[in-house]
């Protein structure tokens, strides 16, 4: 089977394992179906901007050309830094497109990738977002009325909890699996004001969230299409947005959002 054209993301389905589907183009290889298969991925050298779609030498943020990364709303800094948001004051990049992404109910949630995190994300990314990350399993913390307050709440667990997945722990499996994560939100909660417990969730529901990857690599080498155009061999497994192969080596398919490739693989 042939395939090509500008990757995005793999889109998710949260299933036991996950379930992959990689955009190429105006299509949708299942990714599942390919693992313990050769495929070979050829990199064509064209990047269009996730955004305007124009042709970008280089891509910028995950898929930006220079022109969206500094006017695109999709590509903001309270994308990255929630508190940052402004537009419950009615200041943003577009006033539209932030009334549905950041003046929209959010939800803080702690997670356990590689260790325990604290996050933000918008209500309907869940449990997306996790599996973004290769989360183990997680649990709703707060629930916001928008992105900035999100972000605030962020800001004072950040003090006691990481914010960032070490992806090559994530990926060799490495970390705590004995976190009690319905504890550890009680714990969470004493280290906020009181004008922000008011958003607490109580939801306690853990997630769990299994991924088409057996047997974790011990060590793992990243690699990608700027200095490695073509990239062949058996997909051993997928967590997170990361094509694990045989060899150890891994592919961050988020950070080629725009790219122009080339797939062959044999059913």
């Amino acid at each position: 089977m042939n395939y090509e054209g500008n990757i995005l993301k793999m889109r998710t389905e949260l299933a036991k394992p996950v379930n992959y589907f990689l955009p190429v183009g105006e299509q949708e290889i299942k990714m599942n179906e390919l693992i313990g298969k050769e495929i070979s991925l050829h990199f064509t050298g064209q990047i269009n901007c996730i955004s305007c779609g124009k042709i970008t030498k280089t891509s910028f943020n995950q898929g930006f050309c220079y022109n969206c990364l500094q006017t695109a709303p999709e590509s903001s800094e309270s994308v990255v830094r929630p508190e940052l948001s402004k537009s419950q004051f009615g200041i943003a990049r577009d006033m539209e497109w932030a009334e549905k992404h950041d003046l929209i109910e959010h939800i803080v949630y702690l997670a356990v990738a590689s260790e325990l995190k604290v996050g933000v994300t918008r209500h309907h990314q869940i449990p997306t977002r996790w599996i973004d990350q290769g989360a183990s399993y997680a649990i709703q913390l707060a629930k916001t009325p928008n992105r900035h307050i999100a972000g605030i709440i962020e800001i004072f667990l950040k003090k006691h909890f990481t914010d960032r997945t070490n992806w090559q722990a994530m990926l060799k499996n490495d970390g705590n699996s004995d976190i009690d994560l319905q504890e550890e939100k009680k714990n969470a909660l004493q280290l906020l004001p009181a004008e922000l417990q008011k958003y607490y969730c109580d939801d306690d529901e853990i997630t769990s969230i299994e991924y088409p990857l057996s047997d974790f690599p011990e060590k793992v080498k990243s690699i990608g299409f700027d200095k490695m155009p073509d990239i062949e061999g058996i997909l051993k497994g997928i967590k997170g947005q990361y094509l694990v192969f045989e060899n150890n080596t891994v592919l961050n398919i988020r950070k080629h959002n725009g790219y122009f490739i080339q797939i062959s693989f044999n059913h």
